[in-house]
């Protein structure tokens, strides 16, 4: 299978200039193909090859206003032609019903804080010996190598993101030797907000809420952003602190699944989750908490890694009554509020939690041989036996403390002697004063 690696590059000012002008001329031959393709469309002519597109780029690199294209590497522009094409194959795929809807191809900005340019194997692309990624035209790129390619790679991405950051994103082989041993678990994993994850086995993971708690930072970011004059230089300066700080908490989530992800993968030779409707949620209050959570980048890391290392996936559908199924016994009971999160079984009389319960469900709807033992919390009251209804067969005795206490609501100490006081009502204002009146001899306070 294909993997990516990225790695953070440092480029110089001249070769952070060299790259700016490789991602506007990139962008300018994308925005120049898809307007001769829209009007060849709205004339009524045939659609344009990207043969085609490529004889008109040659053809405009040798007038004076494009002359500037030459200034790059020809590949960066070739691969552009091929991102648009990618992206009408993919829209036309989406009108037959062959991958969910999108729409057609749109118009690069240049205020997009975003960009990337794509080197092939013709670009003469290569890693130096001293590790540094050289390109054309750009020159020996310092890059911060944090683990090694198992493999050379075929093509690298030069992207920046809007935090100003500049990464090398490699496209490399690997085969199956990179398989794990075969281990015996398996489990079922229940998304959702309070606890990130919950497996069939008993245990629960929290949610680490990385944007929650960095709300704060934002905030205050956001707010000195705002105060700023638009195109002023303060205010750049400003939307970059922001992208930082958003990029922080977005760099600490990946870490997290990929750590998660990696252990749940070791573990487990094979691994059930739910499909949820993350766009449907997305939509609700609980929008915010939901994108914190990022169920959809931790499935599909889950998903590559497991068909990476020669692990089951399991993926069920999502109208598949996990929280309404009794993990023990089987038998359904209808859908319960949010705030049930323990329930008693009316059919077995088991005390279940209800994600854990969920999590059971989703393995044993995968067709996973797991059991319910962590669904299982504790046992239901059991009704007594008619025997043994009632208290204690034998009347026990009762302690001096006791039956002062009993005598003295009857207005008699200990001794059995009436007292002045017996028919008056003792106040009960607060604990000390009944603690007075349980002491024999002495008189209530006023």
């Amino acid at each position: 299978m294909q993997l990516r690696y990225s790695f953070r590059v440092y480029p110089s000012a001249g070769q952070r200039q060299s790259l700016a002008k490789a991602f506007g001329c990139a962008r300018v031959v994308f925005n120049d193909a898809l307007r001769v393709v829209e009007d060849a469309r709205a004339a009524g002519l045939p659609f344009v090859t990207s043969g085609e597109l490529s004889k008109r780029l040659t053809a405009a690199k040798k007038t004076p206003e494009r002359a500037w294209l030459g200034e790059v590497s020809s590949v960066i522009l070739q691969q552009s032609l091929r991102d648009l094409d990618t992206a009408y194959r993919n829209f036309f795929d989406s009108l037959k019903g062959k991958r969910p809807k999108m729409g057609p191809p749109r118009l690069k900005s240049k205020r997009d804080t975003r960009q990337a340019i794509r080197f092939t194997p013709n670009a003469g692309w290569k890693i130096t010996p001293g590790g540094k990624l050289r390109l054309p035209k750009v020159g020996d790129v310092a890059v911060k190598w944090s683990r090694t390619l198992p493999s050379t790679p075929t093509t690298v991405t030069v992207l920046k993101d809007s935090a100003g950051r500049h990464f090398a994103s490699f496209v490399v082989e690997t085969g199956p030797e990179e398989g794990l041993p075969t281990t015996t678990p398996e489990v079922g994993i229940d998304l959702g907000l309070g606890h990130f994850a919950v497996l069939s086995d008993g245990r629960k993971i929290d949610s680490p809420r990385f944007l929650r708690r960095a709300e704060k930072q934002l905030k205050k970011a956001q707010r000195a952003l705002s105060r700023k004059d638009k195109g002023s230089a303060n205010r750049n300066k400003a939307r970059v602190r922001v992208a930082r700080a958003h990029a922080r908490v977005a760099d600490a989530r990946r870490e997290f699944h990929h750590q998660l992800s990696t252990k749940l993968i070791c573990e487990n030779q094979a691994i059930a989750v739910e499909d949820l409707a993350v766009k449907g949620l997305a939509r609700t209050r609980l929008a915010k908490s939901v994108h914190d959570a990022g169920w959809s980048q931790f499935v599909t890391m889950l998903e590559y890694k497991a068909s990476r290392y020669g692990r089951t996936f399991v993926r069920i559908g999502r109208f598949e009554p996990t929280s309404q199924v009794c993990s023990a016994c089987g038998i359904q009971d209808g859908p319960k509020p949010l705030h049930v999160r323990e329930w008693t079984c009316a059919e077995c009389g088991t005390v279940l939690d209800r994600d854990i319960n969920a999590a059971v469900n989703v393995a044993k709807a995968a067709g996973l041989a797991v059991s319910a033992r962590g669904a299982q919390v504790r046992r239901g009251l059991v009704p007594a036996q008619c025997d043994e209804a009632g208290t204690h067969p034998e009347p026990r005795p009762t302690t001096a403390r006791q039956t002062g206490i009993a005598l003295l609501q009857m207005g008699e100490d200990v001794n059995g002697t009436a007292k002045p006081w017996a028919g008056l009502s003792l106040p009960r204002r607060s604990g000390q004063a009944v603690r007075d009146h349980q002491k024999p001899g002495r008189r209530p306070r006023a």
